[in-house]
């Protein structure tokens, strides 16, 4: 007896077992891929859990398993197919991760991590997959915490909105930088008051609204743009009514009363707020397909051999790792203790106990400071942090060190005009002690104000093997009657000389550095 079943029943059954083995291998290449960058995974788990900026972060990855979920039917009629091709991105990733591990630049690293990520799926499953999965994939690039710049002009805004509301209301506010001043106390629009943790957040929470409701390309693009402009709006609306709510009451209650709002209500009322205003113009219904099969493309011509394609993937992202192994191994010797130079026409005399202030450098092979004077009564602070090499948690320039501490008593006021070069702040303390302090990088030979170039610099140094030394400079003076600080600071560094040569005479390195 024969019995005939339907043709299309088998080509069924292949489709899910094509589907079973290219998963299956995909899941195992991803786990040995986070395995061998388990560093980086950690640091951004970290990140994402510690960091209220970076917190909606936890959500992108459910969100990106949803988003495949919803393309489920549509997939299901798409055939994987390995395509070594693929492994380009994996080889852009990873040289991407090397350049961030050798210049100390965590952004860099992690979108390599999430780049080499999506390389896997697209040398796994193929081009047409990648297709289908092009939002989802694309979206992925949220995991990485990107958008801190936002901080410095945000303040700005932050403060140019809420001035004029304030005197609107009568209330008798001034402004020194980013410090607010009323009556009854003082406010300070920090990095976190600034609303760039709630716009960085907006960004992906409007690319997947945009994605997920709207057809349109120009809605889309008009929808991106109000989900930016109203928590910039609200934020200063946001900060106006704190300020107020003090004016009228204290300090202790307003401020009390706005970290409640601000990490219970705020985010959830703007959220609610840029929905109800795209709603009438949603032009997707939510049962329509997110992608065409039919238009996900051809057969791919340079296909390849499952496992091949997983072991070429693997291969390619462990160079990196090796070569950065090789790269961090380059270490400049330094002496085993350094002190701080002689400077003609000043002498030594004690730290000033006012406010005592120094630049936070944890991870650095020797840090100095000390305080000079001269004959006319000034007196200006030199800090100087030496490394011999930098690495992850040991590095020149990051998040937290410098002139300000996370969490310091002091805080920035303003940015002034450079200083012989180097870039200079105004900061202030409880009491209050005001201080101007003028910083300065020395890398190999180069002296620099620009964080920018450090990292470039310490990047040619590890890759191309040259000098390793990384020195932090700052010269510092408080604000005292009668005495010009900046003046008094001008004449100590012109008294100082060429940052690089003075360095050589601190840490002792030989003359052949400015051959």
């Amino acid at each position: 007896m024969t019995i005939a079943l339907p043709a299309d029943r088998f080509a069924v059954s292949r489709t899910v077992t094509n589907w079973q083995r290219h998963l299956a291998v995909l899941a195992g290449t991803t786990m040995i891929l986070l395995l061998l960058f388990r560093r980086d995974v950690g640091d951004l788990t970290h990140i994402w859990w510690t960091s209220t900026t970076f917190g909606h972060c936890l959500f992108v990855a459910p969100v990106i398993g949803w988003l495949v979920w919803q393309r489920r039917a549509q997939l299901a009629e798409l055939k994987p197919t390995s395509w070594w091709p693929g492994v380009i991105l994996v080889a852009v990733g990873g040289f991407g991760w090397l350049l961030g591990d050798a210049a100390s630049v965590a952004l860099a690293r992690h979108l390599g991590l999430v780049l080499m990520l999506q390389g896997a799926v697209l040398t796994i499953l193929g081009p047409i997959v990648a297709r289908g999965l092009l939002f989802p994939l694309c979206y992925a690039i949220f995991m990485v915490p990107f958008g801190e710049g936002l901080e410095s002009p945000l303040q700005t805004i932050t403060v140019g909105m809420t001035m004029p509301l304030l005197h609107l209301f009568d209330v008798p506010a001034t402004v020194d930088g980013v410090l607010i001043t009323i009556p009854n106390g003082y406010f300070e629009v920090a990095e976190a008051c600034s609303g760039a943790k709630f716009v960085i957040a907006m960004i992906a929470y409007g690319t997947l609204v945009a994605n997920v409701c709207f057809v349109s390309w120009r809605r889309r693009a008009v929808f991106m743009v109000v989900a930016l402009v109203v928590p910039v709006i609200a934020n200063g609306l946001r900060a106006f009514g704190t300020i107020y709510a003090a004016h009228l009451t204290s300090v202790e209650r307003a401020t009390g009363l706005d970290h409640i709002v601000y990490g219970w209500i705020f985010f959830g009322l703007v959220m609610a707020a840029v929905i109800g205003i795209g709603w009438r113009w949603f032009d997707r219904a939510p049962d329509d397909p997110a992608f065409d099969p039919a238009r996900a493309g051809a057969v791919p011509v340079r296909r390849t051999d499952l496992l091949l394609a997983a072991a070429l993937t693997l291969t390619v992202a462990a160079i990196f790792p090796a070569w950065g192994g090789i790269v961090a191994s380059r270490a400049q010797v330094l002496p085993r203790a350094i002190k701080l130079p002689q400077i003609a026409g000043w002498h030594r005399m004690p730290m000033s106990t006012r406010a005592p202030w120094s630049p936070y450098y944890p991870g650095a092979d020797h840090f100095l400071i000390g305080r000079y004077g001269d004959v006319s009564g000034s007196a200006v602070d030199l800090a100087i942090a030496v490394y011999g090499d930098q690495r992850e948690g040991k590095e020149l320039v990051s998040f937290g060190t410098g002139v300000l501490r996370q969490d310091d008593i002091w805080l920035r006021v303003a940015d002034l005009p450079d200083l012989a070069g180097g870039s200079t702040m105004r900061i202030t303390a409880p009491g209050p002690v005001e201080r101007q302090v003028a910083t300065w990088y020395v890398i190999g030979t180069v002296v620099t104000q620009d964080e920018r170039v450090v990292k470039l610099e310490t990047l040619r140094a590890k890759l191309l093997g040259g000098p390793q030394r990384a020195v932090a400079v700052h010269v510092s003076s408080e604000f005292v009657p009668g005495m010009d600080a900046r003046a008094a600071m001008a004449r100590f560094v012109a008294t100082l000389g060429p940052l690089d040569r003075l360095v050589d005479r601190i840490v002792g390195t030989p003359p052949s550095l400015h051959q």
